[in-house]
């Protein structure tokens, strides 16, 4: 099958499902014009990355016009929308943070893990417990949380260094539910199952950040950190490591890539963001209980990165705000958006098993390979 057809099929796909959610809401005339509208954009925008203008090549997605009018539009956001927008921002900024450290370990390193919501309990637990107990804001509380999730992502690296596949899901799952169990019973410490309240927004030089409008920007800015951080961490010599074992294990050892650390480098780094996610979301919610660290929660930051694409920045950034944002706009038809997001996680299975993004990151790998491998010869 020619790479234009597989394109036209996957826009059709897109637009398909796009309509069929949007069913309920409008109608089927609506959503047949939502269908024809998606056709018609998608086809367009792709058509015009390709035009030549004087011999060069326009790259509208990654062009720096492009870069700015996204970031003028959401330093701009607050001003025009209302609280529960905001809100919801705030939200799915938290959780791009988590798959984007999630992605460190099951994209870059191929390591499945199951548990990635015990680091951020960890983060959220520990800002938690220095504010209320020792009375520390989140500046100086800050620290201490990604020093916790840090040191407990290399404390369950050490006994999974050895493990693969499916045993190294459940270990990571137990230590997930583990975590979960201790909070939820260490009562005189974490509060049990009522949890903790009264935990005290961030503050800089006096201001405080306990306004979603105010609260947006700090969080938008430590997504941009935590972006460009990791994109240049992949394009290093320790991402290119993590890349090989990934690809093949074995072959990383042989060539002299130390398996053994960088493994537990992958784990570490990821669980400092998941750490700093954890911390940003006690801070906004003022309250923490063991609820909001189940296991459907690592579930549902694992998919994140799948449908994104497993190894793509841009990707896993695109599901996390798909996965967060649809169900919100589906709200009102709750066990409808359920099954929606079910179907669409199948399809995306069945016609695109890389992610939205993921075969584009993994021909661009392979690319850095090839040209590596030249260059080491000469």
């Amino acid at each position: 099958m020619s790479y234009s057809l597989k394109a036209f099929r996957g826009i059709m796909l897109v637009a398909l499902w796009f309509s069929l959610l949007f069913l309920p809401f409008k109608g089927p005339l609506g959503a047949i014009i939502l269908f024809a509208s998606i056709v018609v954009s998608i086809s367009l925008f792709r058509a015009l990355r390709r035009v030549r203008f004087r011999g060069i090549k326009l790259s509208l997605p990654y062009s720096r016009y492009y870069t700015l009018f996204l970031l003028i539009f959401l330093f701009l956001f607050p001003l025009f929308v209302k609280d529960y927008y905001l809100d919801v921002a705030i939200l799915s900024c938290i959780y791009v943070i988590l798959t984007l450290g999630l992605n460190v370990v099951v994209g870059f390193t191929g390591l499945l893990n199951l548990g990635f919501v015990a680091f951020y309990a960890i983060g959220a637990y520990t800002y938690a417990l220095l504010n209320l107990k020792l009375g520390l804001g989140f500046w100086q509380s800050l620290p201490f949380c990604l020093m916790a999730s840090t040191i407990a992502g290399f404390v369950l690296a050490i006994p999974a260094l050895r493990l693969r596949g499916d045993y190294l899901a459940i270990v990571t799952l137990g230590f997930g539910e583990i975590t979960r169990l201790i909070l939820n019973n260490w009562d005189s410490l974490t509060g049990g199952p009522n949890g903790l309240t009264g935990i005290s927004s961030p503050v800089i030089f006096g201001l405080s950040l306990g306004r979603l409008n105010r609260y947006y920007y700090l969080v938008l800015f430590v997504v941009i950190i935590c972006y460009i951080i990791i994109k240049r961490v992949r394009e290093s010599k320790i991402g290119r490591a993590w890349l090989a074992i990934r690809e093949d294990e074995i072959s990383a050892g042989s060539m002299g890539v130390n398996v053994t650390l960088y493994k537990l480098y992958a784990f570490s780094f990821g669980a400092f963001w998941a750490g700093l996610a954890g911390a940003l979301f006690a801070a906004k919610m003022q309250f923490i209980s063991p609820e909001s660290f189940t296991f459907i929660e690592s579930v549902l930051i694992l998919c994140m990165v799948i449908l994104g694409g497993l190894g793509s920045i841009e990707g896993v950034i695109i599901g996390a705000l798909i996965l967060v944002i649809l169900p919100e706009v589906l709200r009102g038809v709750q066990n409808y958006r359920m099954l929606a997001l079910g179907i669409g996680l199948i399809l995306m299975m069945i016609f695109r098993p890389h992610g939205i993004f993921g075969s584009t990151m993994i021909k661009k790998a392979s690319e850095k390979i090839r040209v590596s491998e030249g260059a080491n010869r000469i």
